[in-house]
C-alpha cells in the first residue's frame, strides 16, 4: 500500500519502522523519571507531616470562655455526629454551647449534613461539610424546615433514586455496546438532519426576506437603526434576515464540503468507534476502573479539606473591636473578650476575628494553603493519569493480539495496572505536575481577577484576560498531550519526554485524521449523555409526578418532586460520564495504535495489519479507488 506524505517524514519524526517481535505493549521495561518518583514520594510524605500540623479543636470543639456573650455562633463535635443515630434523630449526642433561641440551629445544620450524606449515597458524589455561620433567625428556622422537608423527600425516596441510577448503569453500558452496530447510522442520521434543518432555516429566511421587500421602512439598514434593546425591530428588516441566509448558507456549504473531501476519514473514525466498542466488550473490567479511580479522588479531596481546615485553625483566637458607629477609631483594633469595651465607643463589641500566632510557622499559614492546594493538585492529576495509563495499556493490548479475542494477554487490566504503577510512577507524576502547574497558576489568575474586580485601570483588566485565556488554552493543550504521552508510555514504557514527543509526531504525521476523530467521537459521545440523561430525567419526572398508571401506588409521598429528579439527572449524567470516559481512552488508543499500524506494516503477508478487518476494509475500498492514504 502505497503512502505518501505532503511533508518529509524527518519533519515530524521518522515513521515506525517493521519490528517482527513487536506483539503490542512491551513486557520487559525498566522505571523512567525515577528522580521526579522520589521527589513525588517525599512529597507525599511531608504533605502527610503537613496535615497532622494544625489545631482542629478550635473549630469542632468551643470552650465556654470562647463563646460567652456570642449569641450567634454555633459550635460542635462534627466526628461524633457523623453517625446513623444523628441521621434518624436529627440531634447531636455531644454537649452544646449555644443560646436559647438556637437550640434548634443544630437540628438544621445536621438535617442537611444528612442531605450531603444522602447526595453521596446516591450520586457518588463528594460529601463536604458546611460551615454555619451567622444568620438571621427567620431565614433560619424557614431554611430548617426546607432542609428537614428535603431530608424527608431522600429518606422516601432513596431506593427508586438507588434503582433509577443502576438502571442508568445499565442504559450507559448497552449503549456502549451497541455502539459497534449503530454508531454510523446515529452520526449520519445527525448530520442529515442539521443539513435538512440548515436548509430549512435558509428557505425560511429568504421566504422573510421577500416577504419583507416590499413593505414600507424594512429596507432600513441595521446601521441606520443602532443599537436596540428590543430585538424585534431587528426582525423587521428585510437586511437581517438576508444576513441570516447568508450565514446559513455558508455553514451549509462548509459542512457538505467537509463530508465530501473528508468522508473517508469520517468512516474511518466511525470504524474506530465500531471497535472500541467490540474492545470494551472484550475486556468489562475496564468500566469499573472509574470507581478505583473515584475512591483515590474522594480521599484526595477529603484529605486537603481537612489539611486546610488544620491550617486555618492553628494558633490563639484573635479578636478585635466592631462598632456599628463609623466614627469610632477603635475599630478593627485587637481586644480582651473578657473586657467591657463598649467603654470605648457606645455599640461596640469585642467580636473573633481569625485564628493566628506570632511563631515564624503562623506567619507563613498562606504560603502553606498554597502548597496544600498545589500538592492537592499535583495527586489529583496523578490519579486521572494513572487511571488513563492503566486503561491504555489494556486497550493496546486489544489492538496488538493478531487474533481477537484469543490472543489478548489474561487480565490485561490488572496488567496494565501493575505496569504503571511499578515502572511510571515517576513519569505519570511528572506529567501531573506540569499540568498541575498550569492549573495553578489560573488559580492564582482567578483569585488576582476577583480582586480587581473594581479596577478601573483597563490595561490591567485587559492584561489579566489575555493571561487567563493563554493558561486556559495551554491547561487544555497540556492534557491532550499528557493523555496521548500516557498512552505511549504505557505501550513502549518510555519516560515521559520521549513519550510526548513521540505521541507529537504520530498525531502530527495524521492531523487531519486525529481533528476528525477528535470531533466525531465529542459529537456521538455528547449525544450519549444527552440521550440517557434526557431520556431517564423525563421518565423519572413521569414516575415521581404519577403520571405513570401502573406504577402509581408505588411512587412515595413528596413535598418537592424535584428533588429526587434532579437528583436523578444530575446522577445520570455522571455516570454516562463516567462509562464514556473509558471509551473515549479506548477510541483514543485504538486511534494511536492504528497510525502506528499503518507506520509499521504494508498489509502484506510478511507485515500483516493488526487493524481490525472493518478498519482493513476501508482501507482496501480506499485503494480500489485509486486514493492514497497520506500520513497526514
Amino acid at each position: 500500500m502505497a503512502r505518501k506524505s505532503a511533508i518529509p517524514p524527518s519533519y515530524y519524526g521518522e515513521p515506525h519502522k517493521f519490528d517482527p517481535t513487536f506483539r503490542g505493549p512491551v513486557h520487559h521495561r525498566g522505571c523512567t523519571d525515577v528522580l521526579c518518583c522520589v521527589i513525588f514520594v517525599i512529597v507525599i510524605l511531608g504533605y502527610i507531616v503537613l496535615g497532622t500540623v494544625g489545631e482542629l479543636r478550635s473549630l469542632t470543639y468551643a470552650s465556654a470562655e470562647r463563646v460567652v456573650n456570642k449569641a450567634i455562633l454555633f459550635y460542635f463535635n462534627i466526628l461524633q455526629c457523623a453517625n446513623p443515630t444523628v441521621l434518624i434523630n436529627l440531634q447531636c449526642p455531644t454537649t452544646q454551647v449555644i443560646q436559647t433561641l438556637f437550640a434548634n440551629y443544630l437540628s438544621f445544620c445536621l438535617s442537611w449534613i444528612a442531605l450531603y450524606l444522602a447526595l453521596y449515597a446516591s450520586l457518588s458524589f463528594l460529601f463536604t461539610p458546611a460551615v454555619c455561620i451567622q444568620v438571621g433567625i427567620t431565614s433560619l428556622l424557614d431554611a430548617k424546615e426546607v432542609g428537614i422537608k428535603i431530608f424527608e423527600d431522600y429518606a422516601s425516596s432513596w431506593f427508586w433514586i438507588l434503582i433509577i441510577l443502576i438502571g442508568v448503569a445499565d442504559l450507559s453500558l448497552i449503549f456502549i455496546l451497541l455502539l459497534r452496530f449503530t454508531a454510523g447510522f446515529l452520526f449520519w442520521m445527525v448530520i442529515f438532519g442539521v443539513i435538512a434543518a440548515l436548509g430549512y432555516g435558509i428557505w425560511h429566511c429568504y421566504w422573510e426576506y421577500s416577504s419583507l421587500k416590499g413593505k414600507p421602512d424594512s429596507d432600513i439598514t441595521i446601521s441606520d437603526i443602532g443599537f436596540q434593546t428590543d430585538f424585534r425591530v431587528y426582525l423587521q428588516l428585510s437586511q437581517t434576515w438576508l444576513i441570516f441566509m447568508i450565514s446559513l448558507a455558508v455553514i451549509e456549504a462548509i459542512i457538505i464540503l467537509v463530508l465530501i473531501f473528508l468522508r473517508n476519514r469520517v468512516r474511518i473514525a466511525i470504524a474506530l468507534l465500531k471497535e472500541g466498542s467490540k474492545a470494551i466488550g472484550c475486556i468489562m473490567s475496564t468500566l469499573f476502573y472509574p470507581i478505583i479511580t473515584f475512591l483515590l479522588l474522594a480521599i484526595c479531596i477529603a484529605y486537603w479539606a481537612v489539611t486546610a481546615v488544620f491550617l486555618a485553625s492553628s494558633g490563639d483566637a484573635v479578636y478585635k473591636v466592631m462598632s456599628t458607629l463609623p466614627n469610632c477609631k477603635y475599630t478593627n483594633l485587637t481586644c480582651d473578650p473578657e473586657s467591657n469595651v463598649t467603654k470605648l465607643c457606645p455599640g461596640s463589641q469585642c467580636t473573633f476575628a481569625f485564628y493566628g500566632g506570632e511563631s515564624l510557622y503562623h506567619r507563613y499559614i498562606f504560603v502553606l494553603q498554597l502548597c496544600n492546594l498545589l500538592v492537592f493538585l499535583w495527586l489529583v492529576n496523578f490519579t486521572i493519569a494513572l487511571g488513563q495509563c492503566t486503561l491504555a495499556g489494556a486497550f493496546a493490548s486489544y489492538y496488538w493480539a493478531l487474533r481477537k479475542p484469543a490472543d489478548i494477554p489474561p487480565c490485561p487490566l490488572a496488567s496494565s495496572f501493575g505496569r504503571a504503577l511499578r515502572y511510571h510512577t515517576g513519569s505519570l507524576a511528572f506529567g501531573a505536575l506540569i499540568l498541575s502547574i498550569v492549573q495553578f497558576i489560573r488559580i492564582i489568575l482567578e483569585y488576582l481577577d476577583h480582586k480587581l474586580k473594581g479596577a478601573h485601570n483597563a490595561f490591567t483588566r485587559f492584561l489579566l484576560c489575555c493571561l487567563k485565556c493563554c493558561f486556559w488554552c495551554l491547561e487544555h493543550f497540556i492534557k491532550f498531550m499528557n493523555r496521548n504521552a500516557y498512552i505511549m508510555i504505557s505501550i513502549y514504557g518510555k519516560n515521559f519526554c520521549a513519550s510526548a514527543r513521540d505521541a507529537f509526531f504520530l498525531l502530527m504525521r495524521n492531523v487531519m485524521r486525529v481533528a476528525v476523530l477528535d470531533k466525531v467521537t465529542d459529537f456521538l459521545l455528547f449525544l450519549g449523555k444527552l440521550l440517557i440523561s434526557g431520556s431517564v430525567g423525563v421518565l423519572a419526572f413521569f414516575f415521581f409526578t404519577r403520571q405513570i398508571p401502573v406504577i402509581q401506588e408505588e411512587v412515595p409521598s413528596l413535598n418537592y418532586y424535584w428533588v429526587p429528579l434532579l437528583t436523578v439527572i444530575f446522577g445520570s449524567y455522571m455516570i454516562a460520564h463516567g462509562f464514556f470516559n473509558v471509551y473515549a481512552m479506548c477510541v483514543d488508543t485504538l486511534f494511536l495504535c492504528f497510525c502506528e499500524d499503518l507506520e509499521r506494516n504494508d498489509g502484506s503477508p510478511s507485515k500483516p495489519y493488526n487493524m481490525p478487518p472493518g478498519l482493513h476494509r476501508i482501507l482496501d475500498k480506499t485503494d480500489q479507488a485509486g486514493k492514497k492514504y497520506s500520513v497526514s
